[in-house]
């Protein structure tokens, strides 16, 4: 839900992989592949490069890659066009869906069981419970995971922290307080986009560093009324709007994008977002981990709230069936994950991927993943449609948008109003 519109950007990594894709497949004996066509809105510059490589992979298989594009699909536009299409009975090979819609999806007959490559390949050894499961319908996988993004991590200018002659931050208090030491040595201490997604992301980690993981659980993932109407609600909620005097740009409306470059060019201090910022750093010339330091979120080590995108398959041809199959094969091929991982900025979604070529943050987001894993503190992200169905999430969204935008409007009635919003989910 966070792919903002954004020009097409092609360095030469990208030209690369697409002239590729454009050459003629070798062998010439080899009878014509099928169709792969996938909706999706990866828009951004190092969002095209990762998907690069998954056309790549199909072409050299004898396939044709068809993209269904739709910017800034992440509002609600990709899945209408979606519905359309499939209630017409065109759909497309996949779509970039996840979490709670793969599910609602799957619930009407409208995907594919790709447990046939699954099996072969062994996809419940290779992956989490905790992935998996979302992977699967009545048992039976019907979509590919292609990485994990962890969600609440705060990034730091390494210049700028020693500007204000600060440490990174471990609770909010000392975010705070690091804030107001850069505020006085004249830098802006926060860059902050106000879309609805990310104002979302950024709350559910003060949640958690207020409440704990439980809370988190029985408020986001039970919707629990006597928890998201709490003292403890309250008081994540004037937490999170203490931000807001120390950002810029606070009602603007600025994208994901251009909040980033306000970090990695130095006009900003601090970002609160998760890992998909961190290959727009890397395409500025800045290093996570050296130039940009990266740190779980204020009072959230303990926790890792994650974002898994996926391929979710959809009812083909038989023509088509191989080519979909090989789609699914090619998506969680060792070699495919460590490529399209790097070029995305998240980490791999199997377990035995080697990380060498990955920068330091990368390394960290694994290590936490695994260890929240075993500790049984992997949390998936509201924000991101990962324990939510859409309508549900959007209805909070709502409220925590218009709370950071109205000053006027309290915290206690925010409170209420995301207890209602998560009552309607049902109706």
């Amino acid at each position: 839900m966070k792919r903002a519109l954004r020009r097409g950007v092609c360095g030469p990594l990208l030209a690369a992989l697409l002239l590729a894709s454009l050459a003629p497949a070798q062998g010439g004996n080899r009878a014509p592949g099928g169709e792969v066509e996938v909706l999706h809105f990866w828009t951004s510059g190092s969002e095209a490069g990762a998907l690069a490589e998954l056309q790549s992979t199909l072409h050299r298989k004898g396939h044709l890659w068809k993209n269904f594009t739709v910017a800034n699909g992440g509002g609600g536009l990709a899945m209408v066009m979606l519905a359309s299409r499939v209630n017409s009975g065109n759909p497309p090979t996949a779509a970039q869906i996840k979490g709670a819609a793969i599910q609602e999806w799957a619930h009407t007959g409208a995907l594919s069981s790709i447990d046939d490559v699954a099996n072969t390949d062994k996809w419940n050894a290779l992956l989490p419970r905790n992935v998996s499961d979302t992977m699967k319908y009545n048992g039976r996988y019907v979509a590919a995971p292609l990485n994990v993004h962890r969600v609440n991590w705060l990034w730091i200018d390494a210049a700028a922290l020693r500007k204000a002659n600060a440490k990174p931050p471990a609770t909010w208090d000392e975010f705070f307080a690091v804030a107001e030491a850069m505020k006085k040595a004249g830098i802006i201490p926060v860059a902050y986009s106000s879309q609805s997604w990310l104002d979302m992301g950024t709350f559910e980690s003060v949640a958690i560093a207020v409440g704990g993981v439980d809370f988190y659980r029985r408020a986001f993932i039970q919707l629990d009324p006597a928890a998201l109407n709490s003292p403890q609600m309250i008081q994540a909620l004037t937490t999170y709007r203490r931000i807001k005097q120390y950002s810029s740009n606070a009602s603007s409306g600025q994208d994901w994008v251009a909040s980033t470059s306000m970090l990695t060019h130095g006009r900003a201090g601090m970002l609160l977002m998760g890992d998909w910022a961190k290959a727009e750093m890397q395409a500025a010339g800045r290093r996570p981990g050296s130039d940009i330091l990266c740190i779980a979120m204020p009072g959230t080590a303990h926790a890792f709230t994650f974002d898994v995108d996926a391929l979710a398959m959809f009812q083909v041809s038989d023509r088509n069936k191989q080519a979909q199959r090989d789609l699914a094969h090619a998506v969680m091929d060792k070699d495919f994950q460590q490529a399209f991982n790097l070029a995305k900025g998240s980490i791999p979604v199997r377990q035995d991927v080697s990380l060498d070529k990955f920068d330091e943050c990368a390394r960290r987001a694994s290590a936490d993943f695994k260890a929240s894993a075993r500790r049984g503190t992997l949390l998936p992200s509201l924000a991101h449609g990962m324990a939510q169905p859409a309508h549900t999430v959007a209805r909070m969204w709502d409220v925590i948008n218009r709370f950071w935008s109205n000053d006027r409007m309290g915290a206690g009635e925010a409170a209420a109003q995301l207890a209602r919003a998560a009552g309607q989910a049902g109706r």
